[in-house]
């Protein structure tokens, strides 16, 4: 009989043991690991609030005035403007530019552009805004992760800026470069110490880098006000920006900058070449957009090797620091 309860015995300790060893490989891994990943969850991106500045913008389609929060204002322009696929540092840093952007505005009290009564429009002529509604036509069934992914990056840096010498930034961007941004006195009639020619190797992966257009002999003339030589050649270019880009060319003695070609054909760019073919023009581009301060395509790639916000601003717009808007929105508020 000992040797049966002594058999007994044993498996009665053993299916008492079972739980215990079964659970106790992931003790430490729950109090640890597992600890850790809540404590993480606890420590997401801060919850997007509003800043109680309201910001009016004028809807070109409607010609009317939206009044916005200025914090939904950002969301709304950096869904507009950034691809929400793009990388989250990359769509912080669209957000720092963008809030940097109305803030300027604000502190001008002019409508700079826009019709009296508003800062800034809904177009490219500022920046380009939607607002809730109009994402949601947009992005269809896709509009939660999306509208999710851009406040949350929004939220990361509300309240923040980009300055220099303790005033708001102009922060320009754009889609894409030929390789190189452009200096600001190169494109416009101002010089600005933190918008000058940085590379930006990054842009030759962008899906926009190159384009092409075919303009008629007949349409090309008449758009520009010249007559083509009878040599079979365009133009010649005669002075280039620090960018790489066109500064000024000449057409059958005509002289144009590069920014009147753009503008007039239509271009993606001022990094241009052309050429005759039979009865038409065709004109080669490289990058896309006036080329002046980040790069969009630029500051996702350089997010996409591991580069913060903070770092792809400072590398965009040289010689900047990012600071609290609160001062200057104050000032805001004290003139209104």
């Amino acid at each position: 009989m000992k040797p049966i309860i002594f058999i007994f015995a044993a498996l009665f300790i053993i299916i008492l043991m079972i739980p215990t060893i079964l659970v106790a490989p992931f003790m430490d891994k729950t109090k640890g690991q597992l600890g850790e990943e809540l404590q993480t969850v606890k420590q997401e991106v801060p919850v997007l609030k509003e800043a109680g500045i309201s910001i009016p913008i004028y809807r070109s389609q409607t010609q009317t005035i939206e009044n916005v929060d200025i914090e939904k204002y950002v969301v709304g322009v950096v869904a507009s403007e950034m691809p929400a696929e793009f990388e989250s540092e990359a769509l912080k840093a669209q957000a720092l530019a963008a809030r940097t952007y109305i803030v300027k505005r604000l502190m001008g009290g002019e409508a700079m552009g826009s019709p009296k009564g508003t800062i800034a429009t809904d177009t490219t002529n500022h920046q380009v805004y939607k607002n809730d509604n109009e994402l949601k036509n947009l992005w269809g069934k896709d509009y939660e992760r999306k509208k999710k992914k851009i406040t949350d990056a929004v939220a990361a840096t509300q309240g923040q800026i980009l300055t220099f010498e303790e005033k708001p930034i102009e922060a320009q961007f754009f889609s894409t470069s030929n390789g190189f941004t452009e200096n600001s006195e190169a494109y416009w009639s101002n010089s600005f110490p933190y918008l000058k020619s940085v590379k930006s190797p990054w842009d030759k992966e962008s899906p926009k880098f190159h384009d092409q257009v075919v303009i008629p002999i007949s349409t090309f003339e008449k758009k520009l006000g010249v007559h083509l030589s009878k040599d079979s050649s365009v133009g010649k270019i005669i002075e280039e920006t620090p960018g790489h880009r066109v500064a000024t060319v000449e057409i059958n003695g005509k002289k144009f900058s590069g920014k009147d070609i753009r503008e007039k054909l239509e271009l993606k760019s001022t990094d241009f070449r052309w050429e005759i073919k039979g009865n038409q023009v065709v004109v080669t581009t490289k990058g896309f957009g006036h080329g002046v301060g980040m790069s969009q395509y630029g500051a996702n790639f350089m997010a996409e090797d591991g580069k913060t916000y903070s770092e792809i601003v400072q590398y965009y717009y040289k010689g900047t620091k990012i600071s609290e808007a609160d001062p200057f929105l104050t000032k805001y508020t004290v003139k209104k």
